[in-house]
């Protein structure tokens, strides 16, 4: 009994041979495979949209249109703040494990008044955990109003942009440009005029995909 098991352990391996090194090359290319965590708030959590029809799924799309075998996890909440993103990151990093992050986060911070420092902060602090885990980071930047203050409104639109140099990721500096700054403003946001229409989603993208295209190269 011994040698015939001894046999048995022997050959069996050698028999499924062919389907275990199909399997072996499935995991390998999985895990070469892009795998972009996109952490934001209601403007990439489709608030307000059918499923499926905002720009991170309109950007799954695209990676399949342009042939890039690259998974899209989307872990945006609406009325998310950098500090709300900071303290669920670490799980998302550690499950998902992605190669790239989408950090869409700051609006609401403004809309509540937060202190812009935190804001820099929380940021700064995703940033450097992602790229710690190994991800390239894209750091997606939004603008207030006019009514918030020149003063305040410059500082908060920087603050991005400040983030992005000192860790070196990845900057798109307006989510919403050609969109809430537009001729068709109006007509493109939904009656609390604050969140995007559907027809306005894809010109978001547009906004978005130069940048992370890049880093995917």
């Amino acid at each position: 009994m011994r040698r015939r098991h001894f046999i048995a352990g022997l050959y069996i391996p050698l028999l499924a041979g062919p389907s275990w090194a199909q399997s072996a090359r499935a995991a390998e290319a999985g895990a070469g495979r892009p795998r972009i965590l996109v952490v934001g708030d209601s403007l990439s959590a489709e608030y307000g949209l059918q499923r499926g029809t905002g720009w991170v799924a309109l950007l799954e799309q695209r990676l399949a249109e342009q042939k890039i075998a690259a998974e899209v996890r989307n872990a945006s909440i609406s009325g998310d703040t950098t500090s709300g993103g900071r303290a669920r990151l670490a799980p998302l990093l550690k499950n998902f494990q992605p190669t790239h992050v989408v950090l869409e986060l700051g609006g609401n911070d403004a809309l509540r008044g937060l202190p812009l420092k935190n804001t820099a902060d929380n940021l700064s602090a995703m940033t450097q955990a992602a790229q710690q885990a190994g991800a390239k980071v894209l750091i997606v930047g939004m603008q207030m109003p006019p009514n918030y203050g020149a003063d305040y409104g410059r500082q908060f639109s920087t603050l991005f942009g400040d983030v992005a140099r000192e860790h070196k990721a990845g900057l798109v500096p307006f989510l919403l440009k050609g969109v809430a700054d537009g001729p068709n403003a109006a007509a493109l946001f939904q009656p609390d005029r604050i969140h995007p229409r559907e027809e306005a989603q894809a010109a978001m993208l547009d906004n978005v995909w130069p940048e992370l295209r890049k880093q995917l190269r």
